[in-house]
């Protein structure tokens, strides 16, 4: 089904990285569930009260107000869509992450009132009509919500949206609601436990406002610099790596500015030897080549490094292998030599990850050890930088 409905609403819906085909599966997400929610909530309504059931008749609000979620999901992706602006260089694109953030509030608002209704069930339990038309309207919303889950959590992934993939929580949260609501309809038609239906309620609302802090969590991760997939950040080092002159590359940083809205900075090296236009017509052709072909606008930096020098190429060789022996995501870059009469001097950069656990003194110190047991008069004078960005480097 969801095939069919981007295949007849969504020309191109393969073209997942497309700024107007996420607008156009946006739109549809926001459609459908409007569409439905509206159905569903008018059903639970009217049986909740023809037959006295109040939690059919809350669970039909539900609905009401997840129609105003998917207003929210239509609004935020025509705003995501709008071109960058004078105020707004880098576009509108984390409006997604703000709608997502709506929605998660909506949900554990809408968890307290569902609470809150519950415990005023057991407190004062009331007795509720039964009926076959209530347990059908019920069975039926119960289906169309998972189908609403997987429609929206199939959506959130291909598009990578932080909004669909709330908007799916919530669907699942929803038929979560709607079951509890169901079990206590049958279980206190047989056994006469009118405390049940609060009981089921307040376990259900537990479980919605677990769903919305977990968007909440999500989504304030993303706003707040969450660092990028590792298969992202790895694309970009193999895409760099495969232009020939390029020796290494260090320093990469990646910005999000939206699902698919990356800005990116590096260090490529390249060799000091080649003539300086020629490099920079290399790191033009990087750069446009990543225009052309990606979602990352990246800003390259020329690092020039000594390639040939046999004793050079030897200390940093050692260096490197000392660093990689603590642990194989670590890098060297920016190497450089002082020779004096009786001491060497190799000046480079060490790149760790954040979950490194040793201070740049016992770092430093290491290093230094290691070289001792190779060279006398050899002096290391590293300078360490944490980075957010891990990728696999090639064997050199």
């Amino acid at each position: 089904m969801t095939k069919l409905l981007l295949k007849t609403f969504v020309p191109n819906y393969n073209d997942t990285q497309n700024v107007s085909v996420r607008q156009r599966v946006g739109k549809l997400s926001g459609i459908v569930g409007i569409v439905l929610n509206v159905l569903l909530a008018c059903s639970k309504i009217a049986v909740g009260l023809l037959f006295g059931v109040v939690s059919a008749f809350a669970d039909g609000l539900n609905n009401l107000t997840d129609c105003g979620s998917n207003v929210i999901s239509l609004v935020s992706f025509k705003l995501a869509g709008k071109s960058a602006d004078k105020d707004h260089p880098y576009g509108h694109q984390r409006v997604e992450y703000v709608s997502a953030l709506i929605v998660g509030v909506i949900v554990i608002v809408l968890a307290l009132e569902l609470a809150s209704q519950s415990i005023g069930k057991i407190v004062t339990p009331e007795e509720t009509e039964f009926s076959w038309w209530t347990v059908g309207v019920l069975g039926v919303s119960i289906l169309v919500k998972l189908w609403m889950f997987l429609f929206n959590r199939r959506l959130g992934k291909n598009y990578a949206s932080e909004l669909l993939k709330a908007t799916a929580t919530d669907s699942v949260s929803d038929a979560c609601a709607t079951f509890g609501v169901l079990a206590s309809v049958i279980v206190a038609h047989y056994t006469g436990f009118v405390y049940l239906d609060g009981i089921m309620g307040l376990i259900v609302a537990i479980l919605i406002a677990v769903a919305g802090v977990s968007i909440l969590r999500d989504t304030m991760s993303q706003l707040l610099g969450r660092a990028p997939d590792k298969e992202l950040v790895q694309s970009i080092y193999d895409r760099i790596m495969r232009f020939d002159g390029v020796m290494g590359i260090h320093d990469l940083e990646v910005h999000n500015y939206g699902p698919n809205k990356f800005y990116a900075s590096v260090h490529v090296e390249v060799d000091s030897a080649v003539d300086v236009m020629a490099s920079h017509e290399l790191i033009d052709k990087i750069e446009r080549d990543f225009a052309q072909h990606t979602d990352v606008t990246l800003v390259i930096h020329m690092d020039p490094i000594i390639v040939g020098d046999p004793v050079v190429d030897m200390y940093r060789g050692e260096v490197r292998d000392i660093v990689r022996g603590l642990d194989k995501r670590y890098g060297v870059h920016d190497f450089r030599m002082t020779k004096g009469p009786k001491v060497v001097n190799l000046i480079f950069d060490v790149a760790v990850t954040f979950d490194c656990k040793m201070t740049d003194d016992e770092l430093t110190e290491y290093i230094q050890t290691e070289m001792d047991k190779l060279h006398d008069g050899v002096f290391v004078v590293p300078t360490f930088d944490r980075q957010s960005c891990e990728y696999t480097e090639e064997e050199s």
